[in-house]
């Protein structure tokens, strides 16, 4: 008879963390929340090591340690167990905890979700939990009758479901469907080779045993495999189910065990098919058990073992592993300790020792690599559940980039490293990548995390967008027309500068910063310096706030009267020259006028006769009228009357034609009060109209 064990059988990694963990925890005030796995022989070994299996958290007292197994569970039972002070040990798988977490977002964004598995397995009801009302359950095409078409729907999967019934929902969910269906294939990638490794076992043999708890439901998928390809396949909760009469006449024996069945279990089969006379086990079987017995078998490398002390010598300390009739030598170099001390390490015979194996072919093994693998595991699992991680680029391929994590591989596809398409990857060797895992591969063979930088980055700017768009809200919220505000200039321009105001940007335009006008931001204000300005402004839709400098500053005119008075005497420069007068600039933003009367004692057809533009001229305060912008002034004021009075004239002409000319002049200016000077006006700016100027042109006229 021929035996062949599956490589893959046995636990997986998530159930051997929770029963190793459920056994370093063992004593008193210690419970578990249902079966910590679906086998009655480790239920067995947990109650008699002082572990307490309930069924509700309002079993456990309060202040106890409560083991959640890795199957899951819903959000309430957190909830509970704070409320009760409960010292929570989580000992989810991290596969389900990924399939939790899709659930919650899923159910958050609005979505329907529909669970492709066994309606009461723990890990479903586990999902559930996390759901918050529109969810499904099926494992049939029949079950999705019912499944609502009216909103889009997030599928995920039982990490026990087989690959076939997920592949065949997913197609049949999705034909048709108005509504997104976003799939998340959440199969646990352990639980699809071992099933993949029986299918391929069952074709080879005559016969298959599957051994594992009754009510396992990865062991009894493993069975329904199993029967698809081989007619004889018996199924064994342990070994004391096994008969003699089982395997008569069949040459070739495959055997399976589910991923919560002890190695054990397996063990005790194998021996009991071996001791029993009425088996015709072969050399075969006993090359099974020889390699049991020297590791090559059921030891993997990277996995913890419960060793025994059994004896220290100068070379280090012989130690009894599981399956093995023999002792094995752990190095004194692989002991976690300064110093080795023979005499200590023999004085602990029979004591417990937890190892790793470090190779299988030959057997060797460690203690002190275990802090740093659980530590490197203790980071794996967290990544597993979103934490950001880093490394340094160390190579690429045609794919994206390589690099590594520990003892695991990191490649990130080139689609993944940034936002936007990639061309030249060799400029990211040597650089430091921020990453997010997308998926984990851990294996015996392989371990690799394929990663993402995109998603890092893409998250940084949802982030930052979400922060801005809340500031913008709470900024618009807080601001109205009028407000008198502190700001900062951050940047100027030629037509204005932009001004954190609260942190958000606002434009004071050139036009709003002084009463006089400037031709450059930098005459008013500086980059860096705060100032007050006033709201002019607010245009929420678009996003934009107009301020003013200037609607805070006096105007020129305001100050007038505290500087001129009637009578004053004032120095200024001719910035303008109407037919009626000239414009003089006493200070920037005031203009008096000089009517023509007032230029000189001398009638004048013309003042650019006797003034210039730019000419710097004295004249005297005639009239002083702050509240409508006005100021008229007197040049010939200040000069000494003329004993006769000569008039000029363009024409020098002899006779009769100039003694006309000079009675139509005096009848000209007789015909003009100094009074007529007082009535114009400079709108706000010092200067006449269009109107007045054509206005006391035609007059003149």
């Amino acid at each position: 008879m021929k035996v062949t064990v599956a490589e893959s059988s046995g636990f997986c990694r998530g159930v051997r963390h929770a029963v190793e963990t459920a056994q370093k925890l063992a004593g008193p005030g210690v419970y578990v929340l249902g079966e910590l796995v679906h086998n009655p022989l480790v239920t067995e070994d947990l109650s008699r090591r002082g572990i307490v299996t309930v069924e509700t958290v309002e079993e456990v007292p309060c202040g106890s340690t409560l083991i959640l197994r890795s199957h899951g569970v819903g959000r309430s039972v957190y909830e509970q167990c704070a409320e009760r002070g409960l010292h929570v040990v989580d000992c989810t798988c991290p596969f389900v905890k990924r399939t939790q977490k899709i659930v919650q977002r899923a159910a958050e964004q609005g979505k329907s979700v529909l669970i492709v598995g066994e309606r009461l397995h723990p890990e479903v009801i586990g999902l559930i939990g996390w759901s918050g009302g529109d969810t499904f359950v099926a494992c049939s095409e029949e079950e999705c009758a019912t499944l609502s078409a009216g909103k889009e729907l997030a599928v995920v999967a039982q990490t026990t479901c087989p690959e076939e019934i997920f592949e065949k929902i997913v197609k049949f969910v999705s034909k048709g469907r108005e509504k997104t269906v976003e799939i998340f294939k959440t199969i646990c990638y352990t639980t699809k080779e071992r099933q993949e490794e029986a299918e391929q076992l069952a074709k080879n043999s005559d016969a298959m045993l599957v051994i594992g708890g009754a009510n396992s439901s990865n062991t009894n998928r493993l069975k329904e495999i199993c029967s698809r390809y081989c007619a004889n396949v018996f199924r064994l909760t342990d070994a004391s189910e096994f008969r003699s009469d089982l395997l008569k006449n069949f040459k070739n024996v495959g055997i399976v065990s589910g991923a919560s069945t002890p190695d054990t279990q397996t063990q005790e089969v194998l021996f009991k098919m071996e001791n029993n006379t009425e088996v015709n086990a072969t050399n075969v079987m006993d090359e099974v058990v020889a390699k049991m017995e020297d590791g090559q078998a059921k030891l993997k490398k990277g996995q913890l073992v419960t060793a025994i002390i059994s004896s220290a010598t100068d070379e280090g300390v012989a130690v009894l592993l599981p399956f093995f009739k023999k002792e094995t030598l752990l190095e004194k170099e692989e002991l976690e300790c300064e110093t080795y001390n023979k005499e200590e390490y023999a004085a602990k015979a029979g004591e417990d020792i937890e190892v790793m194996v470090v190779s299988t072919n030959p057997v060797k093994i460690s203690q002190k690599i275990i802090a740093k693998i659980k530590e490197e595991e203790e980071k794996i699992d967290a990544i597993s559940n979103g934490e950001e991680f880093d490394i340094v680029c160390t190579g690429f391929n045609k794919g994206g980039l390589t690099g590594s994590m520990g003892t695991y591989t990191v490649f990130v596809p080139a689609k993944e490293i940034r936002m936007g398409y990639v061309k030249e990857l060799d400029k990211y060797v040597g650089k430091k990548l921020r990453l997010k895992a997308l998926e984990i591969k851990r294996s015996d063979r392989k371990k690799e995390i394929i990663a993402s930088q995109r998603v890092v980055l893409e998250e940084e700017r949802a982030a930052r967008e979400q922060a801005k768009a809340e500031r913008e809200a709470e900024f618009f919220a807080n601001v109205h027309v009028g407000d008198i505000v502190d700001g900062k200039v951050e940047r100027i321009t030629n037509f204005g500068a932009f001004v954190s105001v609260n942190g958000f940007d606002c434009l004071a335009h050139i036009s709003d910063l002084s009463w006089t006008g400037v031709k450059s931001v930098n005459e008013v204000l500086e980059i860096g310096k705060t100032y007050q300005f006033k709201v002019l402004k607010v245009d929420e839709q678009n996003k934009k706030v107009s301020i003013g400098y200037k609607q805070l500053q006096p105007q020129p005119w305001d100050l007038v009267s505290e500087k001129y008075a009637e009578g004053d005497v004032v120095h200024g420069k001719v910035v303008r020259i109407v037919p009626f007068g000239a414009f003089v600039e006493v200070e920037n933003g005031i203009d008096g006028l000089v009517h023509v009367s007032q230029i000189s004692h001398e009638w004048l057809e013309n003042p650019t006769s006797v003034l210039s533009i730019g000419e710097e001229i004295d004249a005297k305060i005639l009239v002083l009228d702050p509240a409508n912008k006005k100021m008229t002034l007197s040049i010939k004021a200040l000069l000494p009357e003329p004993e006769v009075t000569h008039v000029r004239s363009r024409r020098d002409e002899e006779g009769r034609g100039e003694r006309r000319q000079r009675k139509s002049s005096r009848q000209f200016r007789d015909s003009h009060d100094d009074e007529d000077v007082h009535e114009w006006s400079e709108g706000g700016i010092g200067g006449a109209s269009i109107a007045e100027m054509l206005q006391n042109k035609n007059s003149d006229q």
